[in-house]
């Protein structure tokens, strides 16, 4: 005879509804879930399945996301990893151009977090390493501005800046006098400087040849090779200035010196002085075996040329052309074949013992300029050569050379096609590449008191 079994019921007095968990439901993870859901989302190990925004709330559930069937490893979790390590293949709708706003916009913040971490660096940074820094920040500014909304577009060529290296290492040691930025620098200025007068001349000069004036691109002349001896003696090894020194003035320079000095502003490229204080004369000196005399192409332009070994188009490959360009057209303009020049009071300070013929035409004057409150300044300014203007007088004159190079990377202006007809661009450009060479070229000319600057 069938037994029939009642089953046990529980009285629920608080409520309704079971009032304990039966034994083979405990310890079992339990995930909400609703009957509307859409059945059909596969298992997705790697997390990347359903990245797609059109599908990712296709099989969502209305409860959410769950971690109650999550693994978790009880000893060591880092033990654990994924089996399938390739590389998850975006959709086209993933590599499209709507990422890219996501990448720009991750490129702007990792900017301004870089820009906090150097703000909170600058805080404790010394007083030398702060005015390296906002010189650096500066040059930086400056370049960008100067491209404008060039290299916002052009993201295949960027221009790398790279940091120049300093012409002299600042040991820690040293003690800082006294810093001066260039907003400072560039306000300064020394009024009611009366003129300067000559202390001594020296030296011999040839004549200028004005049938070079009428050089073009078609009518051109090859640069040619001049063997002669340039003489760039730093001041304290003048023996004029030695001489000088005894009887009057108590600063003393060369016309370069001052003219870099009084440039500071406009020049790029890393450079140093070396001040010699003996009593109460100060001598200002360039270093030895320094790139001090060499003159710089591009210095100031957009595009400046990189520093890369062993290529004709580096900073200093230029700067060696450039100065032999200058040395050897100097010479090539002149009168030759001629006994015809003008000679100083004093003979040449620096030419030694059969080296007379060999000598560039050069001229020293040693001119004295009263700066006010018991100043008196005396540098050694030096001339290429002299011509007779039209009135009949004399005038001492100064040969300069500006050269071409690669056009590709220095405006992109072409000077046998645009020298004869578009002169002005051409300067134009210079002006623009060049401001810190010519700008030093203007300098001298004023306290060497010259008539006339041939380029």
């Amino acid at each position: 005879m069938a037994r029939f079994e009642p089953p046990v019921i529980q009285d629920n007095q608080n409520g309704w509804g079971p009032c304990s968990v039966p034994d083979q439901f405990k310890d079992m993870p339990y995930q909400p879930f609703s009957k509307g859901d859409r059945i059909g989302k596969v298992s997705d190990w790697t997390g990347s399945t359903y990245q797609d925004r059109r599908y990712a709330n296709k099989y969502a559930s209305q409860y959410g996301v769950g971690s109650q069937y999550a693994y978790f490893h009880e000893e060591d979790e880092n033990s654990f990893q994924l089996v399938d390590t390739s590389k998850v293949q975006k959709n086209m709708y993933q590599r499209g151009r709507f990422n890219r706003f996501n990448q720009r916009n991750l490129r702007r913040d990792q900017q301004r977090q870089r820009q906090q971490l150097q703000q909170a660096q600058m805080q404790i940074l010394s007083k030398t390493a702060k005015s390296r820094e906002r010189d650096r920040l500066r040059q930086v500014r400056k370049l960008q501005k100067q491209l404008g909304a060039r290299q916002k577009f052009d993201q295949k060529n960027p221009i790398k800046l790279k940091s120049r290296e300093s012409s002299v290492i600042v040991r820690p040691e040293w003690q800082v006098i006294e810093e001066m930025d260039f907003p400072r620098l560039s306000k300064l200025s020394l009024p009611g400087i009366e003129e300067a007068k000559d202390v001594k001349r020296c030296g011999k000069l040839d004549y200028y040849d004005r049938a070079c004036d009428r050089i073009t691109t078609k009518n051109e002349r090859r640069l040619q090779r001049v063997n002669r001896i340039f003489h760039k003696v730093t001041t304290t090894d003048d023996p004029i200035i030695r001489q000088l020194a005894k009887t009057e003035g108590n600063v003393f320079a060369t016309d370069a010196i001052l003219a870099t000095l009084m440039c500071t502003t406009r020049s790029s490229y890393s450079w140093d002085v070396v001040v010699q204080r003996v009593g109460n004369k100060l001598f200002f000196d360039k270093r030895d075996d320094s790139e001090f005399d060499l003159l710089t192409v591009s210095e100031t332009s957009n595009e400046p040329p990189q520093d890369e070994a062993n290529s004709i188009n580096s900073p200093r490959s230029l700067a060696l052309e450039a100065t032999f360009i200058n040395h050897n057209f100097s010479q090539q303009v002149l009168k030759q074949g001629t006994d015809e020049k003008y000679e100083f009071e004093e003979k040449n300070p620096f030419i030694q013992e059969g080296e007379e013929k060999e000598v560039a035409s050069v001229g020293y004057r040693y001119r004295k300029w009263d700066l006010g409150n018991g100043i008196e300044l005396i540098a050694r300014c030096e001339h290429d050569a002299v011509m007779i203007s039209p009135n009949g007088e004399t005038q001492f004159i100064n040969i300069k050379a500006l050269n071409e190079w690669d056009s590709r990377f220095s405006g992109g202006i072409d000077w046998r096609q645009k020298l004869d007809t578009q002169r002005g661009a051409v300067l134009a450009n210079e002006l623009k590449n060049n401001s810190c060479k010519l700008a030093k070229w203007t300098i001298q000319e004023i306290g060497r008191a010259s008539c006339r600057e041939r380029v």
